[in-house]
Formats: C-alpha cells, sequence, structure tokens
C-alpha cells in the first residue's frame, strides 16, 4: 500500500505505475482518492476547530457558574450540546472517508522498482541466468505420478474419495522422500544462519488484508466459518503477521527467518493438462524463508534469497534458471520479484518452484509494523519472502531429474541421511501400505 502523501505529491508518478502494470482501470482511483482525502482533511480540519471551540466554551462554564451567571453558563452549555452533536457528525463523515481512501489505497498497486521489466503476463518474463546443464535422457520420463506408482507411492483416487480433486496421499518411499526434502530444506537454511519457526497456520482478517492484495485474497483463501480466522496459503502470511501493530528496535534487524507449514490454496480456474497429478493442490508443505530488513538492505536480502534458493536445487543435482517477472506478472504489493524454475527432462522445459519477492514498505504500512532506531525515530521496514522448496512440485523435479533407465531413483548424497542412508530408490511396482 501506498503512502497517501506519496499519492497526493505524485499523482502522475502512480498513474504511470498502474499503465505500466497494466490496470487502466484502476486510473480512476488516484484522482478519487486524491478528491476524497481533501475533502477528509477540510472534514478534519472542521472537527479540529470544534474540539478547539468545544473545549474553550466548557472551561468557562465552571467560572461563569461560580459568578453566579447561571443563564449564561446554560447557554454555554447548550453551545457546547449542539457543537458535540455537530462533532459526532463530522467525525462519522471522517470515518467513512477513512474507510473509503483506505479501500482504494489497497487497490492502487505498489510502485515497481525501475529494473523491472515491463509486460501484460508471466509470458513477458526475463530469464536471467541458468544454473546447471539442462539434460535429456536417453530413455522416455514417465509423468510424475507414473513415477510415484512405480513405488506405490501415491493414491490420487483414495483422497478424491477423502478430498475431492486436488489432493493426494503419498505413501512409503515417496512420502518419506517429501518429508526429507522439507527436513534438509530447513537445515541447509539453518546452516545458513536463519531461524527455523513453526508458525500459526490460521490467521486473522486483519492480517489477511496487511499480507497481500484483495485479487490475491479471493483467489487463494479459505475462510474458516463462523470465526475471524483463515487457513494460510503460505507461512509467510502469518510470519510476517507476526509484527502487526509492532515497534520493533532498529538493533533486532534484520530478521532472517525460515519456516515450515502446510499451506492451503483454493487455486481458482483452470490449470491444463501440465497441471494435472500433483503440480496444482489445495493442499501442500513449503519450507519458506522471510526478512525484515531496513529500508536500503532490502535489495541486497533479494538476491541473497534467490540465491539459496537455487543453491538448494543444485545441492540435488537439479537444473534451474531464475526469471524476472514483468511488470503485468507482479502481484500489487510486490516491488520486483524473481521466479526460480527447474527443468524438466520429461516436458524439456522449465516449470516454477518457487518465487522470490521484495514487498517494500507495503506490508509493514497495512500492518503498522514500525522499527524505532537509537533515537527514538521510527519508519517502516521492508519486508522480503522466498520459497526454499515446496513439495510435491520439487518432488517432480527431483524424481524426473533423478530417475535411471531402471526406473529407480538415485538419491544425491545431501539428502541420504534424510532417507536412512538410502542412496537409490527401486520401485516395486504395486501398493505398499
Amino acid at each position: 500500500m501506498l503512502d497517501i502523501k506519496f499519492l497526493r505529491e505524485n499523482p502522475e508518478a502512480v498513474k504511470e505505475n498502474i499503465r505500466k502494470k497494466f490496470q487502466d482501470d484502476k486510473l480512476p482511483l488516484v484522482d478519487e482518492v486524491i478528491t476524497l482525502d481533501e475533502a477528509n482533511r477540510a472534514v478534519m480540519k472542521e472537527a479540529d476547530e470544534l474540539r478547539a471551540n468545544r473545549n474553550k466554551i466548557s472551561k468557562m462554564i465552571g467560572g461563569l457558574m461560580a459568578q453566579g451567571k447561571r443563564d449564561e453558563a446554560e447557554e454555554a452549555k447548550r453551545k457546547v450540546s449542539e457543537e458535540s452533536a455537530a462533532l459526532a457528525a463530522l467525525e462519522q463523515k471522517e470515518e467513512q472517508f477513512a474507510e473509503r481512501i483506505r479501500k482504494i489505497m489497497m487497490t492502487i498497486p505498489n510502485i515497481i522498482d525501475p529494473s523491472v521489466p515491463i509486460g501484460k503476463d508471466d509470458s513477458e518474463n526475463v530469464e536471467v541466468e541458468r544454473f546447471g546443464e539442462p539434460a535429456v535422457p536417453d530413455f522416455e520420463i514417465p509423468y510424475h505420478t507414473e513415477i510415484m506408482e512405480g513405488f506405490g507411492g501415491i493414491d490420487l483416487d483414495g483422497a478424491r474419495r477423502v478430498a475431492g480433486n486436488g489432493f493426494y496421499y503419498l505413501i512409503g518411499d515417496i512420502a518419506r522422500l517429501h518429508s526429507a526434502v522439507i527436513s534438509y530444506a530447513r537445515d541447509f537454511m539453518i546452516d545458513r544462519g536463519f531461524t527455523y519457526v513453526v508458525p500459526p497456520f490460521m490467521i486473522r482478517s486483519g492480517v489477511v488484508t496487511g499480507v497481500m492484495s484483495f485479487a490475491e485474497m479471493d483467489a487463494m483463501m479459505y475462510k474458516i466459518e463462523d470465526e475471524d480466522l483463515y487457513l494460510i496459503g503460505t507461512s509467510e502470511h502469518s510470519m510476517i503477521g507476526r509484527f502487526i501493530d509492532q515497534i520493533i528496535p532498529e538493533d533486532k534487524l534484520p530478521y532472517t527467518l525460515t519456516s515450515y507449514s502446510p499451506c492451503f490454496r483454493k487455486e481458482k480456474g483452470a490449470h491444463g493438462i501440465e497441471e494435472r497429478g500433483v503440480y496444482r493442490i489445495h493442499q501442500f508443505e513449503k519450507q519458506e524463508m522471510i526478512v525484515v530488513c531496513r529500508p536500503e538492505e532490502s535489495p541486497v536480502w533479494f538476491d541473497r534469497l534467490w540465491q539459496h534458493t537455487v543453491d538448494l536445487f543444485r545441492s540435488l543435482d537439479i537444473p534451474v534458471r531464475t526469471l524476472e517477472c514483468c511488470s503485468g506478472d507482479l502481484a500489487d504489493l510486490k516491488v520486483k520479484s524473481v521466479d526460480v524454475e527447474a527443468w524438466s527432462p520429461r516436458q524439456k522445459k522449465y516449470f516454477e518452484v518457487g518465487s522470490c519477492s521484495n514487498l517494500g514498505d507495503a506490508q509493514a504500512r497495512r500492518l503498522k509494523m514500525r522499527v524505532a532506531d537509537k533515537d527514538g525515530k521510527k519508519y517502516l521496514p521492508h519486508t522480503l519472502n522466498n520459497t526454499v522448496v515446496a513439495p510435491p512440485r520439487m518432488l517432480i523435479a527431483f524424481l524426473e531429474n533423478n530417475l535411471q533407465p531402471d526406473m529407480s531413483v538415485r538419491i544425491p548424497q545431501p539428502l541420504r541421511p534424510y532417507m536412512g542412508g538410502k542412496e537409490v530408490l527401486t520401485p516395486n511396482r504395486g501398493p505398499r501400505e
């Protein structure tokens, strides 16, 4: 969310940013919020004058009573009563203006970084760099669910009976591999100096609107019926929400945190044939990284975060690339974002396995997070987040890139301690429960 003062002083810059994001339908909102802001400030000024006059008259009443001027005192009381009623009406107007302004400001997108490429959607994202050599083996790689079925490792039909489409059972070695990847990612980030956190998996509506845009909220979040609680779509939500209404001592920064959670997402809309199986689902687990830092440090942390994900995938022999997200592909709160994509030898192309985002001070402003420096001066910190790993997407990349001609799966050295020392998984072609 932008600072209303910035919008007031730079309306054309805000409009140009909206155009860069190809959201021209939001252009009228800039003029509307400026008009509302002017009206609101006029009402606030009038209310302040009324309060001052009312307080002045109230102070006179005691003196008039002491002087025996009862009629004048009663007239003063009448004026106080009138002005209190007028003030209440003005305060109601203030609340109405403030609520409308807040809703508009939460709809107007954040100012993107100058380095962000301009484009309408994800088809115009720009490849930045490749890590590892993408290879296509000389044998056919089955679809990921077929690989898992070879180990008796997945039951989609049972999950449909229990919960519907978009859910799964993982079984045996595949389930163990899933947990091993999460555990390895946790320790990988701890070894890089991040503090491990297990956060709440539900959050209140005030946190939801503080960490994401209305469009994201509608597309993603599951609401708990009859309660002010939502299931999280990512642990970023509750991790950043932890700081709502807090003043953080500057010497505590930066917070570098890595969090585990299940994630729940509506995933509205149709997603295409390559997203069948367990590519896009309603429930999954994820290891995340979060940074809260000084504004001037966020560009450095941004580059560090996506590099951690690249390093983790490369440690498991999975080729990856980074993509700079174009303006039209950025969620409204984001200043800059880079996707990490893993190589799929079956599809002979890369697919998304993680996303690194710098949100500037947008979440901090919405959540009223502030930092107090040594002199007591307060400012808004920057927040960043990035995916470490998110099985089962990560499992798709892992299985395809480590699959052998006999349909066994090689376990890279770093993951073996988490798999009981196994160096290879051998398919059994049958259920094992």
